[in-house]
């Protein structure tokens, strides 16, 4: 699964959208063939181990149709200019993983039709939260492939050793403010929490649901009232008066180590991630737990989805044989081999016990809470609203003010908002 800044697509992209359209007529073969077997081309993003995966679940699918020959292209830390450049040119490849819907949906085949017509795939299988995340305006664009959730990562050793009791599903934002104190010693450069210097501020808005807040009204029309309530602001301001208080250490900001690597060595109690770091704080023996984000009071937890998903071009030739290899790679065999992600089937969670693993039981409770929509699919210019946002929140973290910075922010985004 990507880590990155999930939505933030640069000018740059569209430079090269253009460039390629303009540049090349070529679209793709009416069959593309080699060996006398027809080729389907899948874009992913994963390197190393994770590419090997794919790999291995393309084999696995050429084995059940063989005449077919998968073209896996690993596209890397490209994958976004790659793409954008072949959508331009109208030589995309035929399925590719995605995850920025709402700029690319227009280039990509609607899958509400193919699921219609295809009894077999099974949906209710599937955590209904995971469509929020690959629909556009009611359609639907990309099958689930992996997710994670954000939890609070502790380390055991440190809690032990200050005598705190270990942090418990419906704990709250009070707590966890109390006991990053506790767990403060900066004499040993050891603190209880880590923020990021600079968040990507899709990851904020699990925090921001919880209480209460949003970034964008649920229509996409609206920031004023959204972005600077007194809820958001709240949540946001959190963080930045940690850091302030001492009681949090800045992360992975300019001669800042990465928050992960503080963690790995020991010097911070509580962290706040997906799935991603966790088999490197067991490597690096780390007495790892992980538990549900705290609670504002009373009220719910509301929890966060970084996803991706399984996407046909519009411009493929090979739509029915596109589908089902995003059919067979939502299957239960496929999703047994992507061992690097999250189950998206309920029965292969319950085949598996991952659920019930205390490790992987917190990411599960928060994908039962992940009922909103995230901003970048609501409103269509959410890159140029979220580059204040960003600005401001940056801000926050360095000590200064949200309500002031907010307020601006939605100042400087209103010309954006109903384009």
């Amino acid at each position: 699964m990507k880590q990155s800044k999930w939505w933030n697509v640069l000018i740059i992209l569209t430079v090269i959208w253009m460039t390629a359209a303009c540049s090349s007529n070529t679209t793709s073969s009416d069959v593309k063939e080699k060996d006398g077997k027809t080729v389907l081309r899948f874009a992913t993003w994963d390197s190393g181990e994770t590419l090997k995966i794919q790999q291995d679940i393309a084999k696995e699918f050429e084995k059940d149709n063989p005449n077919v020959k998968v073209q896996v292209e690993a596209y890397g830390d490209g994958f976004d200019q790659k793409l954008a450049a072949s959508f331009g040119a109208k030589n995309p490849p035929d399925v590719m993983y995605m995850w920025d819907f709402s700029t690319y949906h227009q280039s990509l085949e609607p899958l509400d039709t193919f699921v219609d017509k295809d009894s077999s795939i099974k949906m209710d299988d599937f955590y209904e939260g995971l469509f929020n995340y690959s629909s556009v305006d009611g359609e639907l664009y990309g099958m689930p492939a992996g997710f994670t959730t954000m939890v609070v990562y502790y380390n055991k050793k440190l809690f032990d050793q200050h005598n705190i009791s270990y942090p418990k599903e419906g704990w709250t934002w009070d707590e966890f403010k109390g006991i990053a104190k506790k767990l403060t010693d900066k004499s040993k450069k050891q603190y209880g929490f880590g923020v990021t210097a600079e968040p990507d501020t899709y990851d904020l808005q699990g925090t921001v649901w919880s209480n209460g807040g949003s970034f964008v009204s649920e229509d996409g029309k609206k920031i004023d009232g959204y972005m600077n309530s007194p809820e958001t602001i709240e949540a946001i301001q959190i963080y930045g008066d940690m850091v302030k208080e001492g009681t949090a250490v800045l992360t992975g900001g300019k001669n800042q180590q990465s928050g992960t690597d503080i963690f790995k060595a020991g010097k911070l109690g509580m962290y706040i991630s997906g799935i991603w770091p966790l088999e490197g704080f067991k490597e690096a023996g780390i007495d790892v737990g992980t538990v549900a984000m705290p609670a504002f009071g009373s009220k719910p937890v509301k929890g966060l989805i970084a996803s991706s998903a399984v996407s046909i071009a519009k411009d493929s030739k090979e739509k029915d044989l596109a589908w089902e290899f995003v059919k067979f790679y939502s299957s239960e065999k496929a999703i047994q081999m992507r061992t690097a992600d999250l189950p998206v089937r309920k029965s292969v969670v319950e085949a598996n016990n991952t659920a019930e693993d205390e490790l992987y039981k917190p990411f599960y409770m928060m994908l039962e809470n992940s009922s909103n929509t995230p901003a970048f699919l609501l409103n269509s210019n959410w890159n140029e609203i979220n580059r204040n946002l960003s600005a401001a929140i940056n801000a926050v973290m360095l000590g200064q003010d949200a309500d002031e910075l907010l307020n601006k922010a939605v100042e400087d985004s209103e010309k954006y908002v109903g384009q």
